[in-house]
């Protein structure tokens, strides 16, 4: 890499610092977090989303947890001696100020170092502030062509390029840092952007150049699934790509890294570890209730692919434990693969735009037809909350036709909701039900969609009247992110809404049927113990009632459990139907039942540091498998979650319909293509088994507790 390179390079890394300045701004004004020295040391304001909100707090508790654990150490066992705090690439961070405030750095002092224009301007900024000048007491600004930029008795800000290492060492033993005194050196995210071997010069420095430390990482991790490598795409395209992902995947490897540069112990977490381990409960719930947020799946893959790091040296702090182990959240791996599903992408005869949206819902009309309606993506060259319907059509044996449809212009207007569900009632009329307009703004009222076509029965002149369905003032339903599943009693057909979640309830645990032929809600006993309370489930019809697996729950905790709403003579029951091996909790996913076996695909967890295929549940006998998607033929990456799926049993086929979502601050992902899952190995051996995936004759139990 040649120096203009290099040149352009340090600046895009520093432009993430100024973005970076204003999340944390904008964090602490929302009440995330206690800083009031973010706003003094930041010009300007930005108002950020929840979803950044979120990340910026946990990277924030992370660090903090770190420093307070190295402070109570060093307090407590070296008295004489000064603790020293070294922060790398430490931007415009206020973290000398408010550990000042605190009373912490009695006996304790901190330098910062960081590209020379970013220390300069910290520099000029904080002289400039008397709030800031206030808590430094007397300081001195040092000369243009001088690394050290500010000094005071307690802080100090160099200006220098970590990845010239012999002048860092000089520039900071003339800046008074003893190496024989206790260090933090804290890196936030800050590794990734120096080329892998300088990063690792660093590393080996610090561990020789400390005897007594504590090396504490925040930065990325996992490139190889879907949002890594979005993730990974984001900052190439600002053009500071993360370096060294690729040999330190996940914390494993991080571990090994400090281990084998010399330092004596290391321990870490992803940040949903850190979040669910080392945070109360009671903190959680006040951060949970900031404001409203409805990007679950973001937020946990955003704290899946960004990980807190401590390495130690020294007798004392090698045996500070910064992340004791915990059996809180445990590791649950799925079981090895027993089979692949070949994937590939639907090829779509002409130029219309294809389907791109999350958050929507597809239902097959016709074993030639499906329509997607609503969700979040791209519609006229710009990403909103989309009003045209899609529609996916063909001809006997012939390649899938794409089409974008509106309303006819009489009726009701499609209110753009998401996270509804949509049921087909007849070929020409289908049933919403719930949704939101957004997270403090539930759709309310049930529509039908009527579909009529032109004389030569051609799809592509299909039109679309939107009618308000049951009583007007009905408000049944004010939730989203629940199931809708086709039941029976006593000879009559039922739509049975399920859990969700609401404006006043984060989760709900309750349920409604609704009589479809005369489009009321009615009361059917239910037996049994109420399931614990869930949205973003799946939920399939089958043998008159309804599978109900997975979910997110309360304290926004991923679910694993599968229930089956059974018919009895009286109504339903409530049953628990046991799987083994268990399967990992998950949310965010599709469901289908095919041959007697349940087929949970996709969607989100926590639990393990692989991403989701297919799961396969045999009802009969409980047993469960995995099944890896073989994504060689489609373009990656493929998020699948918020997607929609449409099973075609007789083709033994599965079709993705969308998916992705607003990926933390690297932006907006939607699944390009429609793509086919090939489900024949499945059904190998299983001639004679019903392959229809609604209500199935084939007499056979599910296998319960």
């Amino acid at each position: 890499m040649g120096p203009r390179s290099r040149e352009r390079r340090a600046g895009a890394v520093q432009s993430t610092n100024d973005s970076s300045a204003l999340s944390k701004r904008s964090l602490a004004a929302r009440g995330y977090v206690q800083d009031p020295f973010a706003a003094l040391l930041v010009p300007g304001a930005a108002r950020r989303a929840p979803l950044i909100h979120r990340g910026y707090y946990i990277r924030a508790r992370a660090v903090r947890h770190c420093v307070r654990a190295f402070l109570e150490q060093t307090g407590a066992t070296h008295a004489a001696r000064r603790a020293q705090i070294l922060s790398l690439g430490a931007g415009f961070d206020s973290l000398y100020f408010r550990l000042k405030t605190a009373g912490r750095l009695a006996g304790a002092a901190v330098w910062e170092v960081d590209f020379p224009d970013v220390a300069r301007r910290k520099a000029e900024r904080i002289g400039e502030t008397p709030e800031l000048c206030a808590l430094t007491g007397p300081f001195q600004r040092e000369e243009p062509a001088s690394a050290l930029c500010f000094e005071s008795a307690d802080y100090c800000i160099l200006g220098l390029d970590l990845r010239q290492l012999q002048r860092v060492d000089e520039a900071l033993g003339a800046a008074g840092l003893d190496a024989a005194s206790p260090t933090l050196l804290l890196a936030e995210a800050v590794l990734t952007y120096l080329e892998t071997e300088s990063a690792a010069a660093l590393i080996a420095w610090a561990a020789q150049r400390f005897p007594n430390a504590l090396f504490v990482v925040y930065e990325q991790m996992r490139p190889q699934d879907a949002f890594g490598q979005f993730m990974l795409q984001h900052f190439r395209q600002l053009n500071s790509p993360l370096h060294g992902l690729e040999r330190f995947p996940d914390v494993e490897a991080q571990r090994r890294r400090f281990l084998q540069a010399g330092w004596t112990a290391c321990g870490a977490v992803d940040m949903n570890e850190f979040y669910r381990c080392f945070l109360p409960a009671e903190e959680r719930r006040r951060v949970e209730n900031i404001e409203p947020f409805d990007e679950f799946e973001e937020w946990h893959l955003k704290c899946a692919h960004y990980f807190i790091l401590a390495a130690s040296r020294g007798d004392t702090l090698s045996h500070t434990l910064v992340f004791p182990s915990s059996e809180a959240f445990p590791r649950l791996n799925p079981a090895s693969p027993s089979g692949v599903f070949p994937a590939s992408v639907v090829n779509s005869e002409g130029q219309v735009p294809t389907l791109k949206r999350y958050g929507h819902a597809s239902v097959l009309l016709s074993p030639d037809l499906i329509l997607s309606a609503g969700g979040f993506g791209e519609q006229e060259g710009r990403h909103c909350r989309v009003s045209q319907f899609h529609l996916l059509s063909r001809d006997g044996d012939s390649e899938w036709k794409c089409s974008q449809i509106g309303g006819c212009g009489t009726g009701v207007r499609w209110d753009g909701r998401l996270y509804h569900t949509m049921t087909r009632l007849s070929e020409s009329r289908v049933l919403i039900l719930g949704g939101r307009l957004s997270p403090v703004s539930p759709a309310l009222g049930v529509l039908q969609l009527h579909f009529c076509n032109s004389e030569d029965n051609n799809t592509q002149d299909l039109k679309v009247t939107i009618t308000k369905a049951g009583r007007k003032d009905d408000s049944t339903l004010s939730c989203w992110r629940h199931s809708t599943t086709e039941v029976s009693y006593q000879n009559q057909e039922y739509l049975f809404v399920y859990g969700g979640r609401s404006v006043v309830e984060p989760v709900l645990s309750d349920w409604h049927f609704l009589h479809v032929e005369t489009m009321a809600w009615v009361r059917i006993p239910v037996e049994g113990e109420v399931p614990e309370a869930r949205h973003s489930h799946s939920a399939c019809t089958w043998q008159g009632g309804a599978l109900i697996a997975g979910g997110l729950g309360a304290s926004e905790e991923p679910l694993n459990s599968v229930l089956f709403l059974r018919p009895t003579s009286c109504g339903f029951l409530w049953e628990s139907v046991d799987i083994q091996p268990p399967i990992t909790p998950r949310y965010s996913h599709t469901a289908h039942v095919l041959n007697g076996k349940l087929l949970l695909v996709g969607g989100v967890w926590i639990h393990s540091s692989s991403f989701p295929g297919v799961t396969v549940i045999n009802l009969t006998t409980g047993l469960s498998s995995e099944y890896q998607i073989d994504t060689t033929y489609v373009p990656w990456p493929l998020m699948l979650h918020n997607h929609t799926s449409i099973l075609l049993p007789e083709e033994q086929q599965l079709l993705l319909l969308g998916g992705g979502g607003n990926c933390f601050s690297f932006g907006t992902y939607f699944n390009p293509h429609t793509v086919t899952l090939d489900l024949s190995s499945l059904s190998a051996g299983q001639e004679g088994l019903d392959l229809y995936s609604g209500p199935t004759k084939v007499d056979n139990k599910v296998f319960h507790k």
